[in-house]
């Protein structure tokens, strides 16, 4: 009779590990898991009374968790022996403790064995420590598991396996409430920094016609309207586009981009609208679009003067009714987008020779914004100069400075390549500058040449003309290999180092110039 009676102990406590081990590991809803592991408890251990508390993450304090079996009032009492003085004893020491059924204070156990000591009938509450490497989470508690005929410790061995596995989903459950909560801090983060990044302060301008350009975005900026930013590449419609969005109301929501000139024709729709699985060759699922990305935000679609004919159809059935259809798909999708266009061709050009449609570009061109090369706004060179000058003196380590005659010539040069070849020659000069200061002979060659006067000079003549400049070049190059072999006996390994260049390279340069020196 005792054998069954033990066999069908084991049982029940087998079952009740596997519920309660299922449930832990299916859920991350920590009070719902918990409920469950109460209810598992109650129904198949025998468990009347029970109390799950747990120490709250953000204060430090403890909390019920889950509790059954206690009246409300129960709860409430602050002297109750089980749920304030047993649990808080418990989560002090880290001890399994017995409430006895007279007497006020909880005995904790110092020992496993010390709980020979005690009867069942003499203990009114068992409270066990929820524990993973040596901390305290929490506190768990029944007034008994198994029928009367079992003993006393065996409630006590099975609570604190079933503690133990609740330690493992509330650490689990922590440490993911504490990814998440760093995420969204990053997250903000991260959008404050992007905030301030694109503030319309930070876009650097002086002139007048910049001046014109804030005015402006300050105006489309509070409103949904449509822009359609213009002007060369390399002139900062981006980042216009950039101030734009997070001076509006959808700042907090996305910023999404797309370059139409990047894309070819059938995957550029794909990227606008999203594809369904199986839409094409290779669409092994489906894919959500910028459409779909931007929704509640801004989209900004740069080189729109470059989208084909076919598309311009479908996106400007978007711009119209705010709906469409993923590539392959057959369910009409709603988006709440603000379009933000930008383009260096001339549309209206385009216009004529049936390369861009006359109604799409009514419906970008709603507000307009044209922003002027840096040849036209040359007294903005001095501020980029010193902003683009800041920026790569703290990345490459260094804290050159230029010179005012070095200054004049970068605001004679034309820019071809507006601010970002401003940009681009700003980094070289800081990572190529030997000295503190960057002199007019630091610049790069079409600089130095476009500050030189206007003149009938033969000799600056001679200096301009391509082929002669070129023959100067190789004759420099050839006298200079031909040096170093001669000064490393042939060996070509050695020449190269002493001119910092690959062999290869120099293999190239010695069949080239038809130098041949053999080795001593």
């Amino acid at each position: 009779m005792s054998d069954q009676l033990d066999l069908e102990r084991k049982l029940q406590e087998l079952t009740a590990l596997y519920e309660i081990s299922r449930d832990l590991a299916m859920s991350f809803n920590l009070k719902s898991t918990c409920q469950k592991v109460m209810e598992v408890l109650s129904q198949i251990l025998g468990m009347t009374r029970g109390v799950l508390i747990l120490r709250d993450m953000v204060t430090d304090e403890l909390a019920i968790e889950v509790i059954h079996g206690f009246s409300q009032s129960e709860i409430a009492d602050k002297k109750n022996q089980v749920v304030n003085q047993g649990t808080t004893k418990v989560f002090q020491s880290g001890l399994t403790a017995l409430i006895p059924r007279r007497g006020n204070e909880p005995i904790l156990l110092t020992h496993p064995k010390s709980v020979s000591k005690f009867v069942r009938q003499e203990i009114l509450f068992i409270c066990v420590p929820i524990k993973v490497n040596g901390e305290t989470l929490g506190v768990l508690g029944a007034d008994r598991l198994f029928t009367e005929n079992t003993g006393l410790a065996e409630d006590i061995r099975v609570l604190n396996v079933i503690a133990s596995l609740i330690a493992q989903a509330v650490k689990l459950n922590q440490m993911i409430t504490e990814s998440q909560r760093n995420l969204l801090e990053t997250n903000l983060a991260l959008k404050q920094e992007l905030k301030s990044k694109y503030k319309l302060e930070n876009v650097i301008g002086t002139s007048k016609r910049m001046q014109e350009v804030f005015a402006l975005v300050e105006q489309v900026s509070k409103s949904k309207v449509t822009v359609l930013l213009r002007g060369e590449s390399g002139t900062g419609k981006e980042l216009i586009a950039h101030a734009i969005h997070y001076h509006s109301p959808r700042a907090e929501q996305p910023f999404i981009k797309l370059s139409c000139a990047a894309l070819p024709e059938t995957l550029l729709e794909s990227e606008l609208f999203g594809h369904e699985k199986g839409a094409f060759t290779g669409a092994i699922k489906s894919k959500p679009g910028r459409f779909e990305l931007a929704d509640g935000g801004t989209l900004f679609l740069d080189e729109i003067g470059d989208i084909p004919l076919t598309t311009q159809v479908k996106l400007l059935r978007v711009l119209q009714e705010k709906k469409f259809e993923r590539v392959g798909g057959t369910k009409t999708i709603s988006v709440d987008v603000r379009i933000i266009a930008a383009t260096n061709r001339d549309l209206e050009t385009a216009i004529r020779q049936k390369q861009f449609r006359e109604d799409l570009y009514y419906r970008l061109n709603v507000v307009p914004i044209f922003i002027p090369p840096l040849r036209d706004r040359k007294e903005d060179i001095p501020a980029l100069v010193d902003s683009f000058l800041t920026r790569f003196n703290l990345e490459y380590g260094k804290e050159l400075r230029i010179s005012p005659e070095a200054l004049y010539q970068l605001e004679r040069y034309p820019w071809p390549g507006n601010v970002r070849e401003l940009e681009n020659c700003i980094e070289r000069l800081v990572v190529q500058t030997r000295g503190d200061v960057i002199q007019p002979n630091d610049l790069p060659i079409q600089l130095q040449i476009s500050a030189l006067p206007e003149t009938n000079d033969s000799k600056i003549s001679q200096l301009v003309s391509g082929n002669s400049l070129l023959t100067k070049v190789e004759e420099l190059e050839k006298e200079q290999i031909t040096a170093a072999m001669i000064k490393c006996g042939g060996v070509q390994a050695r020449a190269a180092r002493l001119l910092g260049i690959t062999p290869r390279q120099l293999q190239y340069k010695l069949k080239k110039y038809r130098i041949s020196i053999p080795p001593v």
